[in-house]
């Protein structure tokens, strides 16, 4: 189990350093000069050189990289092209309120998705079954901006139950959990397909497992059977899953947050992109990366704990 621990540790070092790389080799990827970019055809020369010294970009290539690196690992992210102000602390004020919105979308939508699994392997070849793989389906095929459009129409133009726009007011919890329904729902729409396709696949293959037959022979009840025994190993593979989707989901943010222009992780990458705040770009998608591999790794180790399977594979 510690080798493995380590091995997957190493693994998740290795890919945020691709990534790292990968994103500074961008920067000189993109046609132009990045100062140039940033601050429009009308600058002057002396306007592009300075911003050119600040970004760092005055340096030789080898120069350029080694600190970039040196400061990502000591959290030294950069600073704001515009606002002079500390990229860290700028991620640090927006991202509870994008992990706020992921977990609350994950949330109903892990409810509701294992609810529908068990519910589809309960009533097996019926008509539910079916109406529910149908229903699962579609909600999957739909982008969740596409859902986070409509949902804006109905709920807040035409019916006007709910804010269009924003995070509620400060320090009013009843208009910022109004203000959170919609954005959660759009994200997280789609993974009750997902969760609930998973969880009916999952259980189908429990199902047959002896230990159920030996409680159907005990004569339990099969809500029982199903919630009780089934649910308690069918689940460990939904664990893997809600930790792709949880990083999923925070990436799904960024359209969804734009739409309805709620402040967070995704307002502040559109507006950086926009201005080509590099720093800030930079910065922000390598704290989700990170966020996101140190997500995923936890997951599998916990399955690796909890499932005598792969605990067994680590040891052979």
């Amino acid at each position: 189990m510690l080798n493995y621990a380590i091995k997957r540790i190493l693994l998740a070092l290795l890919i945020l350093f691709t990534v790292m790389l990968a994103m500074y080799a961008m920067v000189f990827l993109v046609p132009g000069d990045p100062a140039s970019l940033a601050l429009g055809p009308r600058a002057t020369p002396e306007l592009k050189q300075q911003l050119t010294e600040r970004m760092g970009l005055d340096q030789p290539l080898p120069v350029q990289v080694y600190r970039f690196f040196r400061n990502a690992l000591t959290g030294d992210l950069g600073y704001d092209v515009w606002s002079k102000r500390p990229v860290f602390d700028e991620i640090a004020e927006v991202f509870p309120k994008t992990l706020i919105l992921g977990v609350a979308a994950l949330s109903w939508a892990l409810i509701l998705g294992i609810a529908l699994g068990c519910a589809a392997v309960v009533y097996r070849g019926t008509l539910i079954d079916r109406l529910l793989g149908i229903l699962s389906v579609s909600v999957i095929a739909v982008p969740s901006f596409v859902i986070a459009i409509y949902a804006l129409l109905i709920f807040a133009v035409w019916l006007q139950w709910l804010p269009a726009i924003g995070a509620g007011e400060a320090g009013n919890l009843w208009s910022q959990f109004l203000a959170l329904l919609m954005p959660a729902f759009a994200i997280g729409a789609g993974w009750v397909g997902y969760l609930a396709r998973m969880v009916r696949a999952a259980m189908l293959e429990v199902m047959g497992q002896s230990h159920i037959r030996t409680a159907r022979a005990f004569g339990l009840p099969e809500s029982r059977v199903v919630y009780k025994y089934a649910l308690r190993i069918a689940i460990i593979p939904a664990i893997s899953i809600i930790a792709v989707g949880l990083g999923s989901i925070l990436s799904s943010a960024v359209f969804v947050e734009t739409v309805f222009t709620r402040p967070g992780i995704g307002t502040l990458i559109t507006a950086a992109v926009q201005k080509r705040n590099y720093p800030v770009v930079m910065g922000t998608v390598l704290v989700m990366t990170a966020f996101y591999l140190a997500v995923v790794t936890l997951a599998d180790l916990l399955i690796a704990r909890l499932d005598p399977r792969v605990r067994d594979v680590l040891r052979s």
